[in-house]
């Protein structure tokens, strides 16, 4: 017999709790089946972190609206995992800015197709007809304990096709070098400053304070897109090229929007671009995601460009 079940509605605070920690435990075998390193009791935290770009803990104290100590707590496990950055108010030293670091920023990224996987699981076992709430939580416990709730979440996520986006890596140095220069070659003519800088990113990009991002599926990365820093806060949107056989999957703008968050996260304040007004359809892709056109200056970096574009935050 089961008693908690049993109670009916006067047990629906304990029947609630056992369903959650049901819930969780399901949620964190799924985590674990695709290799991802998540606490599921940090979802709601750690989502709004990165919602909201730069909070306090004040602000997520409200936002959550839960006590005081459980924020606390959790915005120092988030620490512990190095998911999120503590830093200095610009305007006022005393307050403590609360946001996303380079690895919580790739986490989430890497999250979404399972999380899309999640939320459909979850509204199939909870859109179907009963007469009551108890009835409701009948239903889901039992698809939970049996199993199903899991298996559901496997099949949509294999359903998916799911594109990372993961930070620079040696592994894939040929690769940035190569869809690079094939993109130049297709559109354009490769200049020697291309070749110096494709042929030593670290040199060029990442030491100065740049970033190089990559679309990975499977182990392989298709993609890529580097933020080379031009002065503080200000950073050139460049070396964006996709595998011609993905092209069409709209990895363009998975790594464009990366880019966006990645720089809201990390207090850039502006984003600039050199481009050619007859990649028609890249031009369109700019402006959708808010870059305007500015004057170009005389000397630039690129032969090629006849168009420069911004984006400020």
């Amino acid at each position: 017999m089961d008693t908690m079940k049993s109670l009916g509605e006067l047990g629906m605070g304990s029947r609630l709790k056992r369903i959650s920690d049901l819930c969780m435990r399901t949620i964190q075998q799924a985590y674990d089946r695709y290799q991802i390193d998540f606490d599921p009791y940090l979802f709601p935290a750690y989502h709004s972190i990165a919602k909201m770009n730069s909070t306090t803990n004040t602000e997520l104290w409200e936002t959550l609206q839960t006590t005081q100590p459980a924020v606390t707590q959790t915005i120092n496990k988030l620490l512990v995992k190095e998911l999120i950055e503590i830093s200095s108010d610009s305007d006022d030293k005393r307050k403590k800015k609360i946001s996303l670091s380079e690895k919580g920023s790739e986490l989430y990224s890497r999250v979404q197709p399972i999380w899309r996987a999640m939320d459909h699981a979850v509204k199939k076992y909870t859109q179907t007809p009963a007469n009551s709430l108890i009835e409701h939580l009948d239903q889901f416990e039992s698809v939970i304990k049996s199993g199903e709730f899991l298996e559901t979440i496997v099949e949509n996520m294999d359903h998916q096709k799911e594109v990372i986006i993961t930070s620079y890596d040696p592994r894939y140095s040929k690769v940035f070098y190569d869809l690079n220069i094939e993109w130049l070659e297709t559109y354009f003519y490769v200049e020697d400053y291309d070749r110096e800088v494709l042929s030593n990113p670290e040199t060029y990009i990442l030491d100065p304070g740049g970033h190089i991002f990559f679309a990975v599926e499977n182990d392989e990365a298709i993609g890529t897109v580097a933020l080379m820093k031009a002065e503080k806060g200000i950073y050139e949107l460049s070396k964006m090229a996709v595998r011609t056989d993905q092209i069409g999957k709209k990895i363009g703008q998975q790594l464009m929007q990366y880019c966006i968050d990645f720089a809201k996260q990390h207090d850039i304040k502006k984003l600039i671009l050199y481009s050619n007004t007859k990649l028609e359809n890249a031009i369109y892709i700019y402006r959708k995601y808010g870059f305007i056109e500015i004057d170009q200056e005389v000397e630039v970096p690129y032969e090629r460009s006849n168009i420069k574009m911004e984006l400020i935050f």
